[in-house]
C-alpha cells in the first residue's frame, strides 16, 4: 500500500526524476534520509521501475509518430509474435488488446518512406502476422508517462484548467 507521503515523493519524480532527495524532503517535509529510504523500498517493490531522460523525437530524427494495429494468427510452439514486434528498435510499445485486432503497436520512424520499410520490411516479414492498419498522427495533444497517483483519501490530483 501506498501512503501519502510515498503517493507525493511518487508524484514529484515523475515530474522530474533529477529533484534531489534533500528537495523532495523540502516539500513532503521529511529529512532527506527519510526520502532516501522511501525512495530505496519503493524501488524494491517494484512500484519505480526505473528512470529515464524523454528525449525529444525530431531532435534524433524520429518525428514520425504512427499506431499500427496488428492481426496476427499466433500458433502455439511458435515464436511469439508480440515479443518479435517489440524487439524493433522503432516500436516504442506493443499492447496485447481485445477486439478485431491482436495487438496495438506504438512507432516512430523519420518518415513515411521508413515507416513504409518498417511495415514491409519488419513486420512483413513476422510470418504470424496476417494484417495491419496503420494511423500516422498529425498532432500530439498530450503524450505523457506520468500516472495519476491517488492518495490513500482516494482523490485524484486537480485538474489544471488551461
Amino acid at each position: 500500500m501506498i501512503d501519502a507521503t510515498d503517493a507525493e515523493i511518487l508524484k514529484i519524480l515523475q515530474s522530474n526524476a533529477r529533484t534531489s532527495n534533500a528537495e523532495i524532503a523540502r516539500q513532503v517535509d521529511l529529512a532527506p534520509s527519510a526520502v532516501f529510504e522511501r525512495i530505496r523500498k519503493l524501488e524494491e517493490r517494484g512500484v519505480i521501475e526505473g528512470y529515464h531522460a524523454r528525449v525529444r523525437p525530431k531532435e534524433v530524427e524520429l518525428p514520425l509518430l504512427a499506431f499500427v494495429f496488428v492481426r496476427a494468427d499466433d500458433k502455439p510452439g511458435a515464436d511469439r509474435t508480440s515479443a518479435r514486434i517489440a524487439a524493433i528498435p522503432e516500436v516504442l510499445e506493443v499492447h496485447d488488446v481485445a477486439g478485431e485486432d491482436c495487438f496495438l503497436v506504438k512507432v516512430r520512424a523519420a518518415d513515411t518512406e521508413a515507416l513504409g520499410l518498417l511495415l514491409r520490411e519488419r513486420l512483413g516479414r513476422i510470418d504470424s502476422i496476417i494484417s495491419t492498419r496503420t494511423t500516422i498522427v498529425l498532432e500530439t495533444a498530450k503524450e505523457t508517462s506520468a500516472l495519476p497517483i491517488e492518495t490513500p483519501s482516494g482523490s485524484l490530483p486537480e485538474v489544471v484548467r488551461v
